[in-house]
């Protein structure tokens, strides 16, 4: 506007000149000497220099908003001169469909930026102000937004536009992989639509009340976000909030783009229980409610500040114990203190973070859905025991188990000291009692533990002595320096275990029942496989190799084998490979009604009534040899082989990548797969890489697949058999 104003004042000097030229009056040489002045650009001695920019017309009968820049304080209109007061380009808007028309003309960005209006349809990553905008020509994408400059980022900007929000953005644009989009955008300004928000149809309460509010309730909490969890690529979904020793989760992207960790903030939002659509079956199964949490979240106030949440007031606990409560107790993003083993294992394209109690056994790795580079801040924690602050997040459910999942909120590393004096209760409580069951019905003639020692708290030698008041019930024996716990006659006793360390010393007792195990009515394994669908079943027979991806194992006898499934995982703890037991569960067949194949025969929900104890071969006269791996790959998927194992030559195949490992069978052309996760479930095979080798395998399908998979039930080789032991090797 400025160059425009100048132009014409040149011509209109122009002519003024000229007049003046053709008089003789005195007065004009003052009016020319002011011209002269104008021309060349300087400011006559008795005026100030006009510095105000004129203002863009609007037509008064256009409803135009009134738009906020990034200080929302301000209120000044952008200039539409040829710069504005900060020097930028002035105001020209294009259309979406203008800018769809430029970007499709270019592969990198424009060397031009252009400004375009527009109101956000979704932010489709928080964390760099990914986004898609419209207006009334069209719709268009944001790579990333940032202040005017390239400054400040995303998520640094006072105040984040979300959904609903105009924001005019100055630009470059691009045609991505054939998609036009805006590649840079500037935040010229912003309109906040979000209104004033009507609390009046939300009820004011405390974080505690809201966790005990039903599903649906509208609810008003304030608190500390505490942390802040991401979606894959790194994008804020949801936070922790705290208040008075009590937290909730928030899940809302939108709420998320609007806070900090340390920020007291005030929220609306309706109260849920959520579980994953594809897992709510399995959850029903184990009593599971969902994740306690607030989604269609609004932040009304915010005090933009950083403040730590009150640690005083947090419940103290154990990993332990949070892993071990229910799933259908409501603990669910509940904030509790432990003491924890923090530890970082590198996996194939992704990294997990382990959480352990004070045993060094006892944990889970972190929920992540970002291969764990969203607990990169973990890193300087590694290989320490620290203070946690750690919610179990929620629950993964399945048919088959529902676990906790945890999310640590914060970690202070205080130089933690163990207790020493306390070391003879801890050996007890962590090592001793877990050792025992309160019920056998066989001689179990295991190997109990007579001495404890830990690198990790800086003890050693810890000696534990037992007892018993009936002997003729329970006792013990010494077999090649090694304590063995008996049980023979039927009948009740009191087992007394002291652990002493130094001169202290901690004692327990244990009521130890033995029954009479041929009381117990049970089917054979082939029984179990002819029995209906849905009934509950008592099956007796030989724990036989691991499942692999299930939580679970085949159980076996002299001509059949069927998949036992284990709700609990601590039951495989408690059995070894090839015992004999007696289990009850349901008669199931792993398959969704509508999806390809037959599935699979098992047993479901199952648990172990009676542990026959000894070790057993299982019989494998049963097998089917005279197949080969061509024709496992061509069986009917939509006929039941799930109960039959074939012995087959193959050469094993793993496959490996930055990101992940696989392993197959392969004999000639055909390459044969194996239900799995990751080659190194398959452990016990790896060291045959490359090599033909005889395998026991049984086919499955688990995943409703139109085709057969196998589980490798053991290698043969010239010593003898090899076997899948997976699932016990992990318990």
């Amino acid at each position: 506007m400025k160059k425009l104003i100048r132009s014409l004042a040149l011509l209109v000097a122009l002519l003024l000149l000229t007049s003046f030229a053709l008089c003789s009056c005195d007065a004009a040489s003052g009016v020319i000497d002011n011209i002269k002045d104008l021309l060349l650009g300087e400011t006559p001695d008795n005026e100030e220099e006009e510095n105000e920019i004129e203002e863009e017309e609007q037509d008064p009968n256009e409803d135009t908003p009134p738009e906020t820049d990034q200080t929302p304080d301000d209120g000044e209109e952008p200039d539409d001169g040829d710069n504005d007061e900060d020097g930028w380009p002035e105001l020209h808007i294009i259309t979406i469909a203008e800018a769809i028309e430029i970007a499709a003309q270019y592969t990198s960005p424009t060397t031009e930026r252009y400004y375009i209006r527009g109101i956000i349809e979704t932010v489709t990553n928080a964390a760099y102000g990914a986004m898609k905008i419209k207006d009334e020509t069209g719709s268009i994408s944001v790579y990333g937004m940032q202040g005017m400059g390239g400054s400040p980022l995303y998520t640094d900007l006072d105040y984040k536009p979300i959904k609903g929000d105009e924001v005019t953005v100055y630009c470059t644009l691009q045609s991505y992989n054939g998609t036009p989009e805006i590649h840079s955008a500037w935040l010229e300004s912003y309109v906040n639509n979000q209104g004033n928000i009507d609390t009046s149809f939300y009820t004011e309460m405390s974080v505690a009340e809201a966790r005990d509010a039903a599903k649906g309730e509208l609810v008003m909490v304030e608190g500390v976000v505490a942390r802040i969890t991401y979606a894959n690529g790194m994008k804020p979904i949801g936070f922790i909030l705290i208040s008075e020793g009590e937290s909730i989760y928030v899940y809302d992207a939108d709420a998320t783009s609007q806070v900090s960790i340390g920020n007291t903030v005030k929220v609306v939002g309706e109260k849920d229980y959520w579980i994953l659509e594809d897992e709510q079956s399995g959850a029903a199964k184990f009593g599971y409610k969902g994740c306690n949490q607030i989604t269609d979240a609004r932040v009304v106030e915010n005090d933009r500040e950083v403040s730590d949440f009150d640690t005083t007031l947090i419940p103290e606990s154990t990993v332990r114990e949070i892993l071990s409560t229910p799933v259908y107790e409501d603990v669910s993003t509940q904030v509790f203190k432990v003491n924890a083993l923090v530890k970082k294992v590198p996996g194939n394209g992704f990294t997990n973070y382990y959480f352990f109690d004070l045993d060094g056994e006892t944990g889970n790795y972190t929920y992540t859905q970002c291969n764990g580079s969203d607990f990169t801040w973990l890193d300087e924690f590694d290989g320490k025991i620290c203070t946690v602050y750690l919610t179990a997040l929620n629950a993964k459910s399945s048919s088959t188990s529902c676990f906790w999942r945890l999310l640590p909120v914060k970690v202070v590393d205080e130089g933690y000291t163990f207790d020493i004096n306390t070391t003879a209760e801890f050996v007890l409580d962590y090592f001793i009692l877990g050792q025992f069951k309160d019920i056998y019905t066989g001689n179990p003639l295991t190997e109990v533990i007579t001495s404890v020692s830990s690198e990790l708290l800086g003890f050693e030698g810890v000696e534990i002595t037992y007892s018993s008041s009936s002997e003729v019930s329970v006792f013990f024996t010494e077999e090649d320096g090694k304590l063995i716990l008996n049980c023979g006659e039927t009948g009740k006793a009191t087992l007394t275990v002291t652990a002493t360390f130094g001169e202290t010393s901690a004692t327990e007792e244990i009521e130890i029942e033995v029954l009479d195990a041929t009381l117990v009515e049970a089917l054979t394994v082939k029984d179990a496989i002819a029995a209906e669908v849905g009934e509950i079943i008592t099956v007796r027979g030989i724990v036989g190799p691991s499942l692999v991806n299930r939580n679970g194992f085949y159980l076996m006898n002299d001509d059949a084998l069927i998949a036992v499934i284990v709700n609990d995982t601590a039951i495989l703890g408690e059995i070894e490979f090839g015992q004999e037991i007696i289990l009850t569960g349901e008669r199931d067949r792993f398959h969704e009604d509508g999806k390809p194949g037959y599935g699979e025969t098992c047993i479901t929900k199952a648990v172990v009534d009676v542990n026959l104890y000894g070790y057993h071969e299982y019989s494998d006269s049963y097998f089917v040899t005279d197949k080969t791996l061509a024709d496992l790959y061509a069986l009917d998927a939509n006929v039941d082989y799930s109960t039959t194992v074939f012995v087959v030559k193959a050469t094993i195949d793993v496959q490996s990548t930055a990101y992940f490992t696989n392993i197959k069978l392969k004999d000639g052309t055909i390459s044969f797969s194996l239900y799995c996760s990751s080659a190194n479930q398959y452990g016990f095979l790896l060291d045959y890489s490359g090599e033909e080798v005889i395998l026991e395998i049984a086919p499955c399908n688990w995943n409703n697949k139109g085709y057969w998979t196998g589980c490798v039930l053991a290698v043969r080789t010239e010593d003898g058999k090899i076997y899948n032991l997976l699932n016990f090797d992990s318990n």
